[in-house]
């Protein structure tokens, strides 16, 4: 059966890595946006996966299921062409979903570990990542990993209402309040080369980092933003992570520490879609925690950014940039 008859099911029934499949969106196997599921990493561009740990959160849990919410709510992103760009982007860029991550919940101490060689394993292919958390300190070890794959220190491109640069010096702690404090400290990052978008909590220390805090983004403006970020990280390969919660709860409540004053989903879609001349290395969406949402409206929100973040690498590698 060509890939072009398939209907339902793309996601274990389409054998190429390109194009898509006809799809009720209420039905069939949820993969992100129906891609391959598979754990075979030859030809794939990006590999999407999930970490479903919410052991390290502060506040609320929940995030561990957040990669199954982002998955159901991509169903929509699957059906037609994304908007605004107008195109599919699997005609051009091979995207597989790769699964989750697997970790024994029960030993805390070996989660980091196999956080890292989950990554290494997918990075050494050649692949880009593209990963949903699960709460923030997930982006810890994938550093980790992606600044051992590109070199270090990396720049970081980092959208949250929390700064997560709380000191902590305990090596083995699982805490999604410390993981950019111990990234400085381990040279994974280098903070003048660095952005936070959307913080609104206070840091007696933000270890160098370039903030642009949320009432800085409402009073500047999303092009001031943008073009802060891209003078700020320049050519710098860069890895970039958003927390959900950098948007206001009125726009994702479905979180587990949710802060008001934050953006809006439209500031934040906004500025992910002009990214593109970024030396974008890494991805993550994190702490979308489902139970506490509302109508799936985080959910929906976390899929949408996601998908930008697809049509970015599309679009370098359409440009040879990838």
């Amino acid at each position: 059966m060509s890939d072009d008859q398939i209907k339902g099911d793309g996601a274990i029934r389409r054998q190429s890595l390109y194009g898509s499949s006809i799809e009720n969106t209420y039905a069939g196997v949820l993969s992100f946006m129906r891609r391959n599921y598979t754990r075979n990493l030859e030809g794939a561009d990006v590999v999407v996966s999930g970490i479903p740990l919410d052991l390290s959160v502060t506040y609320r849990s929940g995030a561990r299921q957040g990669p199954q919410a982002i998955r159901a709510a991509s169903v929509q992103l699957a059906e037609l062409k994304p908007y605004p760009w107008g195109f599919d982007p699997f005609d051009d860029l091979a995207v597989i979903d790769y699964g989750d991550c697997w970790f024994d919940a029960h030993n805390p101490l070996t989660i980091k570990p196999s956080i890292i060689e989950h990554a290494r394993t997918i990075l050494a292919s050649g692949a880009k990542m593209l990963t949903f958390g699960g709460d923030h300190f997930v982006t810890y070890p994938l550093l980790i990993a992606h600044a051992e794959k590109y070199g270090k220190p990396l720049a970081l491109l980092h959208f949250d209402a929390h700064c997560d640069t709380w000191p902590d010096d305990e090596p083995d702690s699982l805490n999604h309040g410390t993981m950019f404090y111990k990234a400085v400290k381990d040279g994974l990052i280098d903070p003048a080369k660095s952005v936070q978008v959307g913080i609104r909590t206070w840091n007696d220390d933000f270890m160098g980092l370039n903030v642009l805090g949320a009432p800085w983004v409402h009073d500047n403006g999303v092009d001031a933003t943008i073009a802060e970020i891209k003078k700020t990280i320049g050519d710098a390969p860069v890895y970039v992570t958003f927390d959900i919660d950098c948007l206001d709860p009125a726009f994702a409540p479905g979180t587990g520490t949710p802060v008001p004053g934050g953006l809006t989903t439209a500031q934040a879609l906004k500025i992910i879609r002009n990214l593109g001349d970024l030396n974008i290395v890494g991805m993550d969406v994190v702490e979308v925690a489902p139970s506490y949402d509302q109508s799936e409206i985080t959910a929906i929100a976390a899929a949408h950014i996601a998908c930008d973040m697809l049509c970015l690498m599309r679009n370098k590698k359409v440009a040879g940039t990838l």
